[in-house]
């Protein structure tokens, strides 16, 4: 894995003090079935040296504020994390950027927080989850935030949360479950028309999309039989999403990825720290081994060009790095079918 770091990491999460207080005082302890990690700027800043991460835009995972059942309280802790954000991008020039989170459900509410944070704060773009209180992206209701999203050429985040259903035993939601709530918000955008009415937003779909590439021609001939509409057409639309690659680097899930994605709609990801240290550098080597140009720098750059002006930061040399990257990079070969 290189040391030079220039990667943009566009699924990079960050727990705020003040969220984490809040989820305590609510008695969330987790996400996703996977409990809260430990969080700061500095180990973000170390984990970012070790993948070789030039930029990480951050973003405020799940539950978001869906667990606040009072709208403006939920719509005050947005407008804390964003401001949150915008303060500690300042105290790391060129390291960070963010993802505004909006208080979804409330299309409204969402609306007028967006508008904050993309024209005077300086957000990169809008976290939305797939489903906010079991309303899924694509629902009835959305479209004062598709206009205000498409009219400024925005980034849309897609992250999924947990099913609105009960959990399966033995199944953690972020093992499965939140690949099928991604596929599921996807769906609903292309099927209900929202991205092909807003063609100026660019939605970037978590984890390779879910099962979004790998299901795209079943999932097009149903709503294309639905609608009416030309099953090419339909591919189109699900073409026309953004995919990172956090935790779908693997040389089964890539090269599906790859044969469906438009070029340049392939993004770094991570997905730190929720997932650990060592599965972010076993993908990471995944997509090093593919070699594939464009997916560490480049396809992020022309998404924010605000990025193609920095210079790329010097590294701390430090051993344990390199001895790191040495042993993830012997562990992902010797887990490699036919190694065995």
């Amino acid at each position: 894995m290189t040391a030079t770091p220039n990667r943009v990491d566009v699924h990079q999460h960050l727990i705020p003090p003040l969220y984490r207080d809040l989820l305590a005082k609510a008695g969330i302890a987790e996400a996703g079935g996977r409990a809260l990690p430990d969080w700061s700027p500095e180990a973000a800043l170390e984990q970012m040296d070790l993948l070789g991460t030039a930029t990480a835009i951050m973003s405020v995972s799940t539950p978001g504020t869906g667990f606040l059942t009072d709208r403006a309280e939920a719509a005050d802790l947005a407008r804390r994390l964003n401001d949150y954000c915008t303060a500690l991008v300042a105290e790391h020039p060129g390291r960070f950027g963010w993802f505004a989170t909006l208080p979804m459900p409330d299309a409204t509410a969402s609306t007028a927080e967006a508008a904050r944070a993309l024209d005077t704060l300086g957000a990169d773009g809008v976290t939305l989850l797939a489903n906010n209180q079991g309303t899924y992206l694509g629902a009835d209701g959305q479209d004062e935030l598709w206009r205000a999203l498409d009219d400024r050429g925005a980034v849309v985040f897609v992250h999924p949360a947990e099913l609105p259903a009960p959990a399966v035993e033995n199944i953690p939601p972020f093992a499965a479950d939140f690949l099928l709530d991604t596929t599921r918000a996807a769906y609903l955008l292309v099927r209900n028309g929202v991205v092909r009415r807003h063609p100026e937003i660019r939605f970037i779909l978590s984890h390779a999309g879910g099962f979004v590439p790998y299901a795209s021609h079943r999932m097009a001939v149903t709503i294309a039989a639905e609608t009416g509409r030309s099953p090419l057409d339909v591919l189109d639309d699900f073409r026309a999403f953004y995919f990172d690659t956090a935790l779908s680097s693997s040389p089964a899930a890539l090269p599906t990825l790859l044969a469906f994605a438009r070029p340049g709609h392939v993004l770094f990801g991570s997905d730190w720290p929720f997932a650990p240290t060592p599965a972010g550098q076993y993908f990471a080597n995944g997509l090093d081994a593919a070699d594939v140009p464009g997916v560490n720098r480049a396809n992020a750059e022309a998404l924010f060009p605000r990025l193609g002006g920095m210079p790329v930061p010097t590294p701390p040399r430090r051993l344990r790095h390199r001895a790191q990257r040495a042993a993830a990079r012997l562990a992902f070969r010797l887990v490699q079918p036919g190694n065995g």
